[in-house]
């Protein structure tokens, strides 16, 4: 039943809360340590391609967001006691109708924006673009969602690391870059944590649900140094990369990754690991900006 009491400013509010702002510093930080990598390499920063970028990817993760919203709670996977934060439709703040509309207004948007991308970036872009609203569509839609499988940090690291960092790499300089594609990859890492982190929260009703996430078959004491690996492995990962710069700043962050590992292992459960998968996802974009100290300083 949808929630009578409404108001402008009210349902505002509650389409931004829709829109899941908390996930999209993992949309934002692969596009700008891409742009990064781009302006080291060439000298160059294309604004006009750059905004258009930021913005569809934005546009791509705010669709999806309020697909899965719909989805999950169509499947009786979102309840309005979910441990998570509150979502529009378990909440009754909208139809899942209304949702799913939202959804494909922003599908609609990235998809404008991705066809003005393709006239700098032609076919590479046209592809990588079709894959991406593709995969944000099949996370919670289709009769086999990836959302509901063991793949969903494979599909985190691939879109929101090697796309988002190899793509925007790609649109600034019309190169393919293998030292783009390695960052995204290691920049994917705390992004699949981010997931990892959701699922192992959500364990319980997950798997009462009919949703067998690769948390699931790891069993939360494995799912735990699963955690731990892909905090830790992006800092030596990125000092071996070929970056134009020098990569000691990247040292500052394994303390923050340390903290968060501890955070895990004190035994939180439930809606307690909400505050650290926040900062999960916060750790990612540390990372990033540690990166861009590093490839501003000159390299040895």
């Amino acid at each position: 039943m949808v929630d009578s009491s409404r108001g402008p400013s009210r349902d505002l509010a509650r389409w931004v809360a829709a829109a899941r702002p908390r996930t999209l510093p993992l949309t934002v930080t692969p596009v700008v340590a891409g742009l990064a990598l781009a302006l080291a390499t060439s000298g160059e920063l294309h604004l006009m391609t750059a905004l258009a970028t930021l913005l569809a990817a934005v546009a791509i993760q705010i669709g999806t967001n309020l697909h899965n919203d719909a989805n999950d709670f169509e499947r009786g996977n979102d309840t309005p006691d979910r441990l998570g934060p509150p979502r529009a439709s378990a909440q009754g703040w909208f139809t899942p109708a209304q949702v799913r509309r939202a959804a494909h207004l922003a599908f609609f948007i990235a998809l404008f924006l991705g066809a003005l991308l393709c006239l700098r970036g032609g076919w590479p872009i046209l592809l990588l673009g079709l894959a991406s609203l593709a995969a944000g569509y099949a996370y919670t839609g289709g009769p086999r969602p990836i959302a509901y499988g063991p793949f969903g940090e494979v599909y985190v690291l691939l879109f929101f690391g090697v796309a988002a960092v190899a793509g925007t790499h790609y649109l600034q300089t019309l190169t393919f870059s293998p030292t783009a594609i390695a960052l995204g990859a290691i920049l994917g890492l705390p992004a699949a944590a981010v997931l990892l982190i959701n699922n192992y929260r959500d364990l319980e009703t997950d798997r009462r649900g009919g949703r067998l996430t690769f948390c699931h078959f790891l069993g939360r004491a494995r799912a735990r140094l699963l955690y731990a690996a892909l905090m830790l492995a992006p800092v030596p990962l990125l000092w071996l990369l070929d970056l134009p710069g020098r990569a000691w700043p990247l040292v500052a962050a394994l303390p923050l990754a340390a903290g968060l590992i501890v955070r895990l292992y004190r035994g939180a459960q439930g809606p307690a690991l909400n505050p650290l998968l926040g900062a999960t996802a916060l750790y990612q974009t540390a990372l990033t900006l540690l990166l861009i100290v590093g490839l501003a300083l000159p390299g040895s």
